[in-house]
């Protein structure tokens, strides 16, 4: 089966290399071979990854690529990594991104995370960015109108619809699309960002610069959103923080930021499980040592 899918997250140490062991895993376990994986890491830190965790992404058949982060962003932009990443060459017809701290539940398909002509994603939890002032702002900045559209995020109260604000924790797009100009998704996301970094009247506009450039990108671009149920990008924490999943729900990822959240909500030993069936192991020393079967 040629895949129609690249799933490709970030493999940073020293936590997010964990991390993205267990999200390939649960990947592999849910998607089988429908999708390829890809693992990539800022290049002056893909020295530092442990050969444990080269070695169990190797074995699920997961690559793992460097990207340059320098002089990318000015100031240097951690969060900004994902857009790096995105912006990378692949040959499959679409590409999602997950973030690390993302677990994968049930039995999935490729057709239930895509849409030609469309960038997939969900609603962010709440908007911790942005008064309508603010939101003006950069899309003036970037020659674009607010659209007319409003949605309700994922964890507000209420039921007063907000200007589109969306997740980047996962989503998924069309690697072919070319925007009227000859631009990819990601081209045009990295210059939507740059714009509004360099505005020097836009406020707070780290950590949340990823985030509240993702629409304007989309719109820019020519390519519509595609809202994905809730079911498949399911964010812990927050409100929900200590609360077990829904039972009348069929949850297939879960985004759950923090190891401790994971353990909370009862799914670490599910993950070890997953990484146990699809790379032989359920622990991974950082330490570099030799891989062992701890079972």
């Amino acid at each position: 089966m040629t895949p129609k899918l690249t799933v490709f997250f970030i493999v940073e140490p020293p936590d997010y290399e964990v991390m993205a062991c267990f999200l390939a895993a649960s990947l592999r376990e849910q998607f089988g071979d429908q999708v390829a994986l890809v693992g990539y890491c800022p290049d002056i830190k893909l020295d530092q990854v442990s050969p444990n965790v080269k070695e169990v992404l190797r074995r699920m058949g997961c690559e793992v690529r460097p990207f340059v982060v320098e002089g990318r962003f000015s100031p240097a932009y951690p969060h900004g990594n994902k857009i790096l990443a995105t912006m990378e060459p692949r040959d499959t017809e679409f590409s999602a991104f997950f973030d690390s701290d993302i677990l994968c539940l049930r039995q999935n398909r490729v057709e239930n995370i895509i849409m030609a002509g469309a960038v997939s994603l969900t609603p962010a939890a709440s908007m911790n960015w942005g008064k309508t002032d603010n939101w003006n702002l950069i899309y003036d900045a970037c020659d674009m109108a607010i659209p007319e559209e409003r949605i309700k995020l994922a964890r507000q109260s209420g039921e007063r619809q907000r200007i589109p604000y969306f997740s980047s924790g996962l989503f998924s797009f069309p690697e072919q699309y070319r925007s009227p100009d000859g631009r990819s998704f990601p081209q045009v996301w990295m210059d939507v960002a740059q714009t509004i970094d360099a505005h020097p009247d836009v406020p707070g506009k780290r950590p949340y610069l990823d985030q509240i450039s993702m629409p304007l990108a989309i719109q820019k671009s020519g390519l519509k959103w595609n809202i994905l149920p809730e079911e498949q990008h399911f964010i812990l924490g927050g409100k929900l923080r200590g609360d077990a999943l829904p039972e009348d729900r069929e949850i297939f990822t879960v985004h759950y930021r923090q190891l401790k959240v994971l353990k909370e909500t009862g799914l670490t030993a599910i993950s070890r499980k997953m990484l146990k069936r699809q790379a032989g192991v359920k622990r991974i020393d950082k330490a570099g040592e030799d891989l062992d079967d701890d079972e």
